[in-house]
């Protein structure tokens, strides 16, 4: 399936996403939050997906108050294979079609190589490299079967592309891994007209980071996030930057990409 040739459509052709539809797993809050309103506010219809059902419900409301389209929410587990066949069944039984997924849960791991015992190295790997291989493979199975083409963006992570602070074994190696899964998926699904992304943000502020950025240098210092300090370009980053760029992913504006991942890190890893 070959992709168009959209050379002639409008700007705002371009980055619309009306009569499309969209899920974003971990979007009850932050970057997720973010990114499901980007998709939203450009038209697109959107399932909130979150082990929080009453966070991705509330999340789901605001949002469809505020753009004229439709935003629902399920409960889903990123680390729960059957958990995530059934949001792909909510998505179809809501909309229609699954157009976009978003693979953005994810948890952290801070533990040092030495202490880091296999249950929590296991279960960083199943929520953030399981989980985003399972929900692009279940999407892509839907956008197939349904003769569709699509795009899957993996939400990766500076820690994808390079080691970083101590403390990151677990989580860094879940992230090379979603960059590395981008990059097959890519080859795999592009004759189905499907194109896969990544996103590698690096430190962002979110609603329950926020207060890292009232702390001093020296504080800072001591929490082994990268990028947390700043970047190049003068702050930290913020949701809404991530946001955007997996809306450009999304849409038809980045239509002759597939298998790169954006780094979005402020130039720190220059």
């Amino acid at each position: 399936m070959a992709i168009p040739d959209v050379s002639a459509h409008s700007l705002p052709a371009l980055y619309s996403l009306t009569d499309r539809a969209a899920v974003v797993t971990g979007a009850a809050w932050g970057l997720g939050k973010a990114t499901a309103r980007r998709l939203a506010e450009a038209g697109a219809s959107v399932l909130i997906a979150d082990i929080d059902g009453e966070a991705a419900t509330a999340t789901a409301k605001e949002l469809s108050e505020q753009f004229d389209t439709r935003v629902k929410a399920v409960q889903m587990d990123a680390g729960d294979p059957d958990a995530i066949r059934s949001a792909v069944e909510t998505a179809v039984r809501e909309f229609g079609k699954i157009d976009i997924w978003v693979n953005n849960a994810g948890i952290p791991s801070f533990t040092p190589l030495l202490d880091l015992e296999d249950s929590e190295f296991d279960r960083v790997l199943a929520i953030n490299l399981r989980g985003t291989f399972v929900g692009a493979r279940e999407a892509a199975r839907c956008m197939i079967e349904a003769g569709r083409a699509g795009v899957i963006v993996n939400i990766a992570s500076l820690a994808g592309v390079m080691g970083i602070s101590p403390g990151q074994a677990a989580y860094c190696g879940s992230k090379h891994g979603v960059v590395g899964l981008t990059r097959q998926m890519s080859i795999e699904l592009a004759p189905h007209g499907i194109r896969v992304l990544g996103v590698a943000p690096g430190f962002s502020v979110t609603e329950k980071t926020m207060f890292l950025t009232e702390l001093d240098d020296e504080a800072l210092s001591l929490i082994p996030i990268p990028g947390i300090g700043g970047s190049r370009l003068g702050r930290v980053g913020v949701s809404d930057d991530i946001a955007r760029a997996v809306l450009f992913c999304a849409s038809d504006m980045s239509l002759f990409m597939t298998g790169s991942t954006l780094l979005l890190d402020g130039g720190i890893a220059a």
